[in-house]
């Protein structure tokens, strides 16, 4: 058994010599991910698609307790609905993929394969809305879409990603404003309840927001290095899409009225957001409700009398409760133990002929890899608050890296120092400019605006930039 600060996977990369080395490492050796021939799109094998099951399955529920129905759109859009909306074409023109030739003829239309779906809701939604009774519509879609990023890395930025995409109607300003908030709720709940993330949510700036959309709010978790990724975001359209796509409905008062639309979506960037916020230098480790394994039961001197049977007995007892693996292959223990702390199983159960003999068995916890000696008799609960412990002290750690790299500039001058020196969060004031968006991203080689928080403190009356009087605290930090 190795002791708490011994490295057990000497193949990964320690993340404090190369952070991105390391989690290529991971991906790879965890087998979540494999290239494929085509460069930004990846082969995403079964262990990784395990672990996106349980996240889809965990948001797919808390978006149908609110009223959501999941539908499913076309693949391909045709140039002309794309270029309805100005900016949304003007946003996402640089990244489309787009078909010209079907069936071994030119198109007469040239297609494009989603990058988002907002046209094609659009215009289904102006087919089906034509009265006040029909609103609200409450679609979500589960999908893949194109988008061809140049520079690439497995589930963080891929040319092929797969997501959910919810976009919905309304009869009022008013109650597509609190859908919009309610679903930003959704992710930060989720994130932390299910992915054991804290995060930061607020409103993106002018220059930061969705192509079209009048205000985007956004889930902003931070890495264990101090990057910052954009967990989810959520978009309120107003009524621009439906006046672009002529959506209109007979209202209470008998008048023809644009209904207000939102669009919001979590990828499979937030695989990526678990290795990063959670690993460490023997790999994965996964929070226990979306391990695809969260108990793994290891049986020592597995060839003695009546071990191996005990090991089945209680793996048939946690299955119940639990997503449970008893490996009893011919592999050493010692590699067992290496490979399932790799691949971040939550709990290791260990029992051997000694326990056995004790009625009890031993739990390894995969983030303190401390031992605890627990008997058979209520193990069930053991395991059930071990894994709470688990998470609990995974969002604990994540917290507290979050705070030891959460940085308060009150001048220029201390912004760029802390941009140049640490790597982290900044809070500071601005004006509200883009300008100064733009100097200070160039400034700091690209440290950018995350989000407006909702709760701002007051750090001074100047904007860090410019010196002008300021209008928001704003959280700056460099992304993937």
């Amino acid at each position: 058994m190795a002791k708490n600060n011994e490295k057990m996977v000497e193949q990964i990369t320690s993340m404090e010599v190369d952070f991105a080395q390391w989690y290529t490492d991971v991906v790879k050796k965890a087998e979540l991910v494999d290239y494929s021939g085509v460069k930004g799109c990846m082969v995403i094998r079964p262990y990784g698609y395990a672990i996106w099951e349980n996240i889809q399955k965990d948001l797919d529920r808390r978006f149908k307790e609110l009223g959501h129905e999941n539908v499913y759109m076309p693949m391909f859009i045709p140039e002309s609905l794309l270029q309805k909306e100005k900016d949304h074409v003007e946003g996402f023109a640089p990244e489309c993929a787009i078909v010209t030739i079907g069936g071994g003829n030119t198109l007469s239309e040239r297609l494009i394969v989603r990058p988002t779906s907002e046209t094609l809701f659009c215009e289904h939604y102006r087919n089906i809305i034509q009265s006040y009774r029909d609103l609200p519509k409450l679609y979500n879609q589960w999908c893949n879409v194109v988008r061809w990023e140049k520079t690439t890395r497995p589930f963080l930025r891929t040319s092929e990603f797969l997501w959910q995409e919810g976009h919905t109607m309304h009869e009022t300003e008013e109650e597509a404003r609190e859908e919009t908030q309610r679903m930003l709720k959704v992710y930060e709940d989720f994130y932390a309840e299910a992915l054991a993330i804290p995060a930061y949510t607020g409103k993106k700036t002018e220059k930061e927001k969705f192509a079209g959309a009048e205000e985007t709010y956004t889930i902003e978790p931070m890495m264990h290095n101090g990057v910052a990724l954009q967990g989810g975001t959520s978009h309120y359209f107003g009524d621009g899409f439906a006046r672009a796509f002529d959506i209109t409905y007979t209202a209470r008062d008998n008048t023809q009225k644009y209904p207000h639309q939102t669009s919001w979506g979590v990828s499979t960037r937030s695989i990526g957001a678990i290795i990063m916020t959670h690993g460490d230098d023997n790999g994965l480790i996964l929070p226990p409700a979306v391990a695809p394994i969260q108990v793994v039961i290891i049986p020592v001197a597995q060839h003695k009398e009546g071990v191996l049977e005990k090991a089945n007995e209680l793996k048939n007892e946690l299955a119940k409760s639990f997503r449970v693996k008893l490996d009893d292959s011919d592999n050493s223990t010692g590699w067992k133990f290496s490979q399932y702390e790799m691949k971040g199983v939550p709990l290791r159960l260990e029992i051997g002929p000694r326990d056995i003999e004790n009625n009890s068995c031993v739990l390894v916890s995969r983030v303190t890899r401390e031992k605890t000696f627990v008997s058979l008799d209520n193990l069930t609960e053991a395991v059930k608050e071990a894994l709470k412990q688990v998470h609990d002290e995974l969002y604990n750690r994540a917290l507290e890296n979050r705070k030891n790299r959460t940085y308060t500039a009150t001048s220029h001058e201390e912004f760029l120092q802390i941009a140049k020196e640490k790597s982290g969060y900044i809070k500071a004031m601005w004006c509200g400019e883009t300008a100064c968006e733009e100097q200070l991203k160039d400034e700091t080689g690209g440290v950018k605006s995350r989000c407006i928080p909702f709760v701002e403190d007051h750090l001074s009356d100047v904007c860090v930039c410019c010196g002008k009087p300021a209008k928001h605290m704003v959280i700056w930090g460099r992304q993937y």
